[in-house]
C-alpha cells in the first residue's frame, strides 16, 4: 500500500530511475477523476435509496398521515429536485459542446420530460380533469414572469441592459400565441361531443407546429437564435467524457424521477385529501421540479451577460411545455376515453394575457434591463399570491 501511495506522489516529485512512474501518476490522476465525478452523482444515489425507504414507508405514511406523510413527502420532493439537477447538469454539457440553438433544446426537452414523466404519474392516479391545464399555466408562468423576471433583473443590476436577438423573442412569442391558443383557448369553445375529433387536430397541429419550428430554428433561421458577442463556456471538468455517458445518465435519472413520482403521487393525495390546501398544489410543483434547474441555468448565463440563452430557456421552456406535454396528455385522455378539461380558467385567461402584452412590450428591441424584470416578477407574485388564495 505504502508503494502505490508512492507512486501518485507529484511528477515533480518523480526520479529519472523510475520509468514505471509516468504511468502511476496517469492512473492516480484517472482514479481520482473518477472518484469526483462518482462524488457528483451523489444526488442520483442519495434519491435511490430515498426510493427504497419510500416504497417502505408509503403505506404506513398514507395511513398514519400527520407528520410522517409531510415529512416523506418532503424528503422525496427534494431528492426529485436533486435529481433534475443532474439531468440539467447532463443537459447543460451536452449543451454547452453543441452550442446555441441545439443547446437550449437539449435542456429544455429534458426539462420538459421530467415534466411529462410526473404529469403521466400524477394523472394515473385519482382522476384529475385540470391538472394537465393547471401544469401547463403554472410552467409558462414559471418561465416566462419566474425566470425571465429574474434573469433581467440580475443581468440588469450586473450589466445596465443585456442584448439578445430580437427575432428569437418575436419567434417564440408568435409561436405561442398560437399554441396556447389552439390548446387552451379553443377548448371552451368546443362541444362535448366533438372533444375527441378536436383532441386529434390539436394533437396533429401541435406536432406540425413542433417539426417545423425545430426545423427552423436549427436550420433556415438558426441565426436568430443566435447573438454574436455571447461568451463561450468550458463543459466544466467532464470535456473529456462522452456524449454517450450524459445521454444514459439523463435517461437513467428521468426514469428514476418517474419512479420517485409514483409515491410522490399516493403521499399528495393522501394529503391533500380533506385539507384545506390549494388545489393547484399538484401543478405548481411539477412546474416547479422542471423550472429550477432551468431557474440557475438562466440566471447563470444573465451573470454572464448571455441574455440570449436566457431568452431561449424561458421562451424556449414556454413553447417546448405548451408543444409537446398537451399532445401528451391528450393522447393519454384520448386512450382513457375520459377528456381533460385544457379550456382556461378566467383568472388564468387573464393572466396569460398581462404576460403576453408585458413580453410583446419588453421583448421589442433586442434588449432587457431590470425595470423590465420587475415588471415580470411581480406577475410572478401574482400568480404565487393567486395560488395561495386557491384562485388559480
Amino acid at each position: 500500500m505504502r508503494i502505490r501511495a508512492a507512486n501518485c506522489r507529484p511528477s515533480f516529485l518523480r526520479l529519472d530511475n523510475d520509468p514505471a512512474m509516468p504511468d502511476s501518476i496517469a492512473l492516480c490522476q484517472s482514479g481520482s477523476v473518477v472518484m469526483k465525478y462518482l462524488k457528483s452523482e451523489s444526488p442520483v444515489a442519495i434519491a435511490l435509496m430515498v426510493l427504497g425507504l419510500g416504497f417502505v414507508l408509503e403505506h404506513a405514511a398514507v395511513a398514519q398521515g400527520g407528520m410522517l406523510l409531510w415529512g416523506l413527502l418532503l424528503v422525496i420532493l427534494v431528492a426529485i429536485i436533486g435529481v433534475a439537477f443532474r439531468i440539467a447538469h447532463h443537459a447543460e454539457v451536452l449543451a454547452l459542446r453543441f452550442g446555441e440553438p441545439y443547446g437550449t433544446l437539449i435542456l429544455t426537452l429534458a426539462a420538459v420530460a421530467v415534466e411529462v414523466v410526473i404529469l403521466v404519474v400524477l394523472l394515473q392516479g385519482s382522476p384529475s380533469p385540470t391538472l394537465a391545464r393547471d401544469t401547463v399555466f403554472s410552467a409558462v408562468m414559471f418561465d416566462i414572469n419566474g425566470i425571465l423576471g429574474l434573469a433581467a433583473i440580475v443581468g440588469g443590476l450586473t450589466h445596465g441592459s443585456a442584448k439578445y436577438n430580437v427575432d428569437s423573442a418575436n419567434s417564440y412569442i408568435a409561436m405561442l400565441l398560437v399554441a396556447i391558443g389552439i390548446g387552451m383557448f379553443l377548448p371552451d369553445f368546443v362541444p362535448e361531443a366533438q372533444w375527441r375529433f378536436y383532441s386529434v387536430f390539436s394533437i396533429s397541429v401541435m406536432a406540425l407546429m413542433y417539426v417545423a419550428f425545430l426545423r427552423l430554428q436549427t436550420v433556415e433561421h438558426r441565426k436568430f437564435f443566435e447573438y454574436s458577442s455571447e461568451t463561450e463556456d468550458e463543459a466544466h471538468d467532464e470535456v473529456h467524457s462522452p456524449n454517450s455517458l450524459h445521454i444514459g445518465l439523463m435517461v437513467a435519472s428521468i426514469v428514476l424521477v418517474g419512479l420517485l413520482s409514483e409515491v410522490l403521487s399516493a403521499l399528495l393525495e393522501a394529503g391533500l385529501q380533506g385539507s384545506s390546501l390549494p388545489k393547484a398544489i399538484p401543478a405548481v410543483l411539477v412546474a416547479l421540479i422542471s423550472a429550477c434547474p432551468e431557474i440557475l441555468t438562466a440566471l447563470k448565463a444573465a451573470q454572464q451577460n448571455r441574455m440570449q440563452t436566457t431568452v431561449n430557456i424561458a421562451l424556449g421552456a414556454s413553447l417546448a411545455t405548451v408543444l409537446l406535454t398537451l399532445p401528451v396528455i391528450e393522447l393519454i385522455a384520448l386512450s382513457n376515453g375520459a377528456p381533460l378539461e385544457m379550456a382556461l380558467t378566467p383568472v388564468q385567461g387573464g393572466m396569460f394575457l398581462l404576460t403576453f402584452l408585458a413580453v410583446m412590450n419588453n421583448l421589442h428591441d433586442g434588449e432587457t434591463n431590470a425595470i423590465e424584470g420587475i415588471s415580470h416578477f411581480a406577475l410572478f407574485a401574482a400568480f404565487v399570491a393567486l395560488v395561495v388564495m386557491g384562485v388559480v
